[in-house]
C-alpha cells in the first residue's frame, strides 16, 4: 500500500512539472504526502481539471490494487477502468512465456472470467461485473495514448 502511495506522488509531481495540476488522495493516512481519500472531495478535484490519483489500496489488508481501482472507479463514477501492465492487452495465456498466446482486442468481462484468465483478481472482476465497469488492459509505457487510435489495448466489456 504504501508503494502506491510513493509511486502516485513521483507521478503527481512528474504531471505538476508539466504544467498539470494534480491531487494524490490515499486511503492509508498519510497526511504528509497525500490527502484522506474522500469520494467527494475526490470528485470536486476532478470537476475542477485536477489529475486525481488514488493512492493506499482501499487502506486494508487482503485487499489487491486491482480491487481498489475498481471500487475507487465506483465511487467517482468513471466509466473505464486502466489496467497498465506489462503486456498490450489480454492473451489467452502468458505471453511472455508462450510465443504462440493469443490477444483478444474485445472481450466481455463473462468470457473472460470463465476462461480463468489472470486479468484482475476475482473480488475486482466481481466488482466490475456487478456494475458494468468496462476495462482497458494496455502496457505502462502506453499510458499517454489513452484516448487515441494509437494505443494497442484489449477491451474488457461488461
Amino acid at each position: 500500500m504504501m508503494a502506491t502511495i510513493i509511486n502516485a506522488t513521483v507521478f503527481a509531481q512528474v504531471l505538476e512539472q508539466l504544467g498539470q495540476k494534480t491531487k494524490v488522495f490515499s486511503s492509508l493516512p498519510a497526511p504528509k504526502v497525500a490527502d484522506d481519500f474522500v469520494a467527494k472531495k475526490a470528485q470536486q478535484a476532478l470537476a475542477d481539471g485536477y489529475v486525481v490519483f488514488c493512492a493506499g489500496g482501499t487502506g486494508h489488508p487482503f485487499f489487491s490494487t486491482d480491487t481498489a481501482a475498481a471500487q475507487k472507479a465506483l465511487e467517482l463514477g468513471c466509466d473505464v477502468v486502466v489496467k497498465a501492465t506489462k503486456v498490450d492487452g489480454i492473451y489467452d495465456k502468458d505471453p511472455m512465456k508462450h510465443p504462440d498466446a493469443v490477444k483478444f482486442d474485445t472481450i466481455t468481462l463473462q468470457e473472460a472470467q470463465s476462461r480463468g484468465l489472470q486479468v484482475m483478481d476475482q473480488t475486482a472482476f466481481a466488482i466490475a461485473l456487478e456494475n458494468k465497469l468496462p476495462m482497458i488492459v494496455c502496457k505502462m509505457e502506453d499510458i499517454e495514448k489513452i484516448g487515441t487510435d494509437s494505443l494497442v489495448h484489449s477491451y474488457v466489456s461488461v
